[in-house]
């Protein structure tokens, strides 16, 4: 890359949440890599947790791991996917995590005696995080979590303030996301909220140098005039952003827009002077396409009301589907209410496969079984994800005739723990730092249907779980119908297996939703839908 003073790019959110700053953030970073820069994201999270592992899922989505092992935020999900670059524990920040760290500095004397303040202390702590996660890239891209007018985030605010000071205002561009509501009595897009969000972030000293408006209903040029006169932002400067078809063709929208290259001219940056999209307009074209017919999808999971909950995972079979030309529909099935049914076959045989993403504890569990139990029994398509793999060894313990198999997760008494924790890790179930995060190596068996999937019989996933399955059992797994196919090399221990007379029943250990992409499907996912759709053809 060509070396010199890093630029940057901050996000931020007015009016209400939930406006799509990570899309808009993703989105600019597609578009100046698709110009040849080096870019870098960062989600910088006003929360007073160190890291999102312990956040509500249901509240705030999935828990996006890094590959080095970091617990995230599902945005850093949005920026894999939409750069295809591999975030680090770097590209996330909580107030937490600062506040820990500025309280250790105190303790250990580095402030000289001084009193340690939000004002200077812990927002140069934010421009220090920053600034690292920065270096090296020719555009780094910071997302701030929250609204501004929120008090959590108002450190943050400053120390976006503030690090104009020490890098020079030359090299930050600052981008805030507004909402224009629609008035279906007057029919007509209103700019105040926006107009006021605009005031109220000046008012904390930063200016915005581009504008995004999101709304429901697309808004006209009247709109963006009337935005452009009350906040002082050109109208060049001022993207409209409507519901899309789908979050891909966001990147399309703000490039069609002339916003990008406005942004490349105020940073001053030197690029190619063509972006190369095309395989990004091919995705859209894939995604936004009408093919006629369409495969069902059984999730059988306990968190029905947020589908953030499981984002990664729909977005893998979403582009999975996309590339196998064939439409696809997710149908939710609740894992409580499955266990309850006198008939649970009424329900699973409307599906053309059945995934079970990952979870914790016990709640749900019995639902899960019975659907595995099923998938493995009928050589209905099953794709079992971490403990989606747990509850496969469970059924296929519990039809192979240990009826009292379970987890110690769930059951710590059960006479035969399937799957368990390891030795080192006993005592430690309830303290942070002993689950498997990030990266790890498996090998998989040659000739088995996963390493064919994959091409290679070497792979590296990423982990998010502390039960593992218990050796002691994998002897029995052939005489129950299922084999262990992928092996982590260091550990021993089984990260994959398969049904020995199934068409496609797989489950891994590891997470392969976060590493699909929506121009590169994953081999598991891209080989459950092609399951899928010969189930359909049968």
């Amino acid at each position: 890359m060509a070396q010199g003073q890093t630029k940057y790019i901050f996000v931020t959110g007015g009016v209400l949440s939930g406006l799509g700053k990570g899309i808009t953030a993703a989105s600019i970073g597609n578009l100046l890599r698709a110009r040849g820069l080096t870019v870098n994201l960062q989600k910088c999270d006003p929360y007073l947790n160190v890291d999102a592992g312990l956040l509500n899922p249901r509240e705030h989505g999935e828990c996006f791991v890094t590959k080095d092992g970091a617990e995230t935020d599902l945005d850093l999900g949005h920026y894999e996917r939409f750069t295809g670059e591999e975030m680090t524990k770097d590209s996330s920040l909580m107030a937490g995590r600062v506040m820990l760290k500025v309280i250790q500095d105190e303790r250990a004397g580095k402030y000289n005696g001084d009193d340690v303040q939000i004002i200077p202390h812990l927002t140069a702590a934010i421009q220090d995080y920053i600034q690292a996660a920065g270096h090296g890239y020719e555009v780094h891209i910071v997302e701030i979590g929250g609204t501004v007018g929120d008090y959590e985030s108002l450190s943050f605010i400053e120390a976006i303030r503030e690090f104009s000071i020490r890098v020079g205002r030359e090299n930050c561009l600052y981008v805030h996301v507004v909402y224009l509501p629609y008035l279906t009595a007057s029919q007509e897009i209103k700019t105040k909220p926006a107009q006021n969000s605009v005031r109220e972030l000046r008012g904390l000293g930063v200016t915005p140098d581009i504008l995004v408006g999101r709304s429901e209903v697309p808004a006209n040029g009247a709109a963006k005039r009337k935005l452009s006169l009350f906040s002082g932002v050109g109208e060049e400067s001022i993207v409209l952003l409507p519901n899309a078809n789908t979050i891909y063709e966001v990147p399309l929208t703000i490039e069609d827009s002339g916003i990008a290259q406005v942004i490349v001219n105020k940073l001053n940056v030197a690029v190619g002077k063509k972006p190369k999209l095309n395989d990004w307009r091919l995705m859209v074209d894939r995604a936004t396409k009408d093919y006629g017919h369409k495969i069902k999808v059984g999730v059988v999971a306990k968190y029905l009301d947020n589908s953030d909950t499981y984002m990664s995972v729909f977005e893998a079979l979403h582009s999975a589907a996309w590339w196998n030309d064939t439409g696809i529909d997710l149908i939710w099935i609740d894992a409580i209410k499955l266990a309850k049914e006198k008939n649970p076959e009424n329900i699973l045989d409307k599906c053309d496969a059945i995934v079970v993403p990952g979870g914790f504890g016990s709640r749900g569990v019995e639902g899960k079984i019975i659907a595995a139990k099923y998938a493995l029994k009928g050589n209905l398509p099953y794709l079992g994800l971490c403990y989606g793999l747990h509850m496969a060894v469970i059924a296929a313990a519990q039809l192979g005739g240990l009826k009292q198999a379970n987890t110690t997760e769930v059951d710590p008494q059960t006479i035969d723990p399937v799957i368990d924790t390891m030795d080192d890790q006993r005592g430690k179930e309830n303290t942070g730092g002993t689950m498997r995060l990030g990266n790890y190596n498996c090998n998989l068996q040659k000739g088995s249907l996963v390493a064919n999937l994959y091409a290679t019989e070497k792979i590296i996933e990423r982990h998010r779980h502390r039960y593992e399955c218990n050796p002691k059992y994998v002897p029995s797994y052939l005489s129950w119908g299922i084999k262990a196919v992928g092996i982590n090399p260091e550990t021993g221990l089984v990260e994959v297996i398969e049904g020995i007379n199934n068409k496609f029943f797989v489950a891994c250990q590891f997470h392969p939703e976060f590493k699909s992409r929506p121009t590169k499907p994953h081999p598991l996912f891209d080989g459950l839908i092609k399951a899928a759709l010969q189930n359909v053809a049968k």
